[in-house]
C-alpha cells in the first residue's frame, strides 16, 4: 500500500516516531499490515554499520533488499533508518515506484546540538548510541530532504525537541490521512507513483533470473552432495551434471557447510555484477554453467 522513509540527523527520534506512527496506523479502520524495517531488525550494531563507507554501503544495501522483498499493495512499510543520503532515499521512491504504491518521507527535523545531547544521555542509560567519530561524521554528512524533489515528496517534518513526538501533531495526523485515505478518480492529494514500462519489465527479467540461479545452484549442489554419497567416502573421478554442461572436477570430499558457503557467495557476486554489468542468466543451463565454472576455480584453487 505504501512505502514511508523515515528520516533525520542521528539521535534524532526516528525510532521512536516510526514507532508512534505505526501504532497510529493500526488504529485506523480498517486496520492496515504494518511492518518496520531497521537495522535492530537484522541484528545490526550502529557503530559497526557506520564504521566506514564499506559498512555503511553493506547497510544500506541489506535494507534495501529487504524493503524490496517487502514492497506489496497490502501493507505499509517504514523504513527506519537514517537514510541521510538523497541517492539512496532516490532508489527507495525507485521501489516504490515500482511496485505502484504510496510514497512519503517523515523527516525528524532536529537542532545538531540537541542531538548531540541525547547520544550522550543515551549512553550514560546504557540505550543504544554511536561513538563520538562516528556521530560527527554522519552529523556532516546528512542531507536534508526538499520537498521539491520527488523522491522526498509528500513530506512531512516532526520537531521532536520543540514539540516532542505525539500522534495527535499535526505532521503525524496528515502522514496518517495521506497513507490512509480511500482513493478514487477524483483524489488530487493522494499520489500513487506508477510503474514504467522499463521498470516492470527489469524486476519481472530480475525476480526470473534470480529464481532459475537459485534453484540451479541447489541442483548442481545436491549432485555433488549425491556423488560423494555415492563414493562412500572414496576418490572422486568429478562430478557429471548432463549434456551441455561442464563437469565438477573434484577429487576430494567437499563438506555441505562449504558447499553451501560456495553456493551463497556465488549468488550474491552474481547479483552485485548484473547491477554494473550484464544481467544475471534467466534459464537453468547457463546458470549451472556459470556456477560450476566457479566451483572448479573456487574448489581448484584450494
Amino acid at each position: 500500500m505504501a512505502l514511508v522513509v523515515i528520516c533525520g540527523q542521528p539521535c534524532s527520534g526516528k525510532s521512536t516516531a516510526a514507532a508512534c506512527l505505526a501504532e497510529a496506523l493500526r488504529q485506523t479502520e480498517p486496520e492496515p499490515s504494518v511492518r518496520t524495517i531497521d537495522e535492530t531488525s537484522f541484528h545490526l550494531s550502529r557503530n559497526q554499520s557506520y564504521a566506514n563507507m564499506t559498512e555503511e554501503k553493506n547497510l544500506r544495501g541489506v535494507l534495501r533488499s529487504e524493503v524490496d522483498r517487502s514492497l506489496s499493495k497490502d501493507s505499509i512499510v517504514i523504513v527506519d533508518s537514517l537514510n541521510s543520503i538523497k541517492g539512496y532515499r532516490y532508489e527507495l521512491w525507485c521501489l516504490a515506484r515500482a511496485a505502484g504504491i504510496r510514497y512519503c518521507v517523515v523527516h525528524c527535523d532536529v537542532d545538531e546540538q540537541s542531538c548531540r545531547k541525547w547520544n550522550v544521555e543515551r549512553r550514560e542509560r546504557g540505550e543504544l548510541s554511536y561513538d563520538d567519530n562516528i556521530f560527527e561524521d554522519l552529523v556532516r554528512r546528512f542531507e536534508r530532504p526538499d520537498s521539491k524533489n520527488r523522491w522526498d515528496s509528500p513530506l512531512f517534518e516532526l520537531w521532536p525537541a520543540k514539540e516532542g513526538i505525539d500522534k495527535s501533531s499535526t505532521a503525524m495526523v496528515d502522514a496518517v490521512t495521506y497513507l490512509t485515505k480511500k482513493v478514487d478518480s477524483k483524489t488530487r492529494d493522494v499520489k500513487i507513483l506508477q510503474p514504467t514500462i522499463a521498470t516492470q519489465n527489469a524486476r519481472g527479467s530480475e525476480a526470473n533470473s534470480l529464481y532459475e540461479m537459485d534453484r540451479a545452484t541447489q541442483e548442481v549442489t545436491n549432485a555433488i552432495v549425491e556423488a560423494q554419497s555415492r563414493a562412500l567416502g572414496g576418490p572422486l573421478n568429478g562430478v557429471s551434471l548432463g549434456p551441455g554442461i561442464p563437469t565438477v572436477d573434484i577429487s576430494r570430499s567437499v563438506s555441505l557447510p562449504e558447499l553451501r558457503r560456495l553456493r551463497r557467495t556465488f549468488i550474491k557476486v552474481a547479483g552485485q555484477t548484473s547491477l554494473s554489468g550484464p544481467p544475471p542468466p534467466s534459464d537453468a543451463d547457463s546458470a549451472k554453467r556459470m556456477f560450476v565454472d566457479y566451483l572448479n576455480r573456487e574448489l581448484g584453487s584450494g
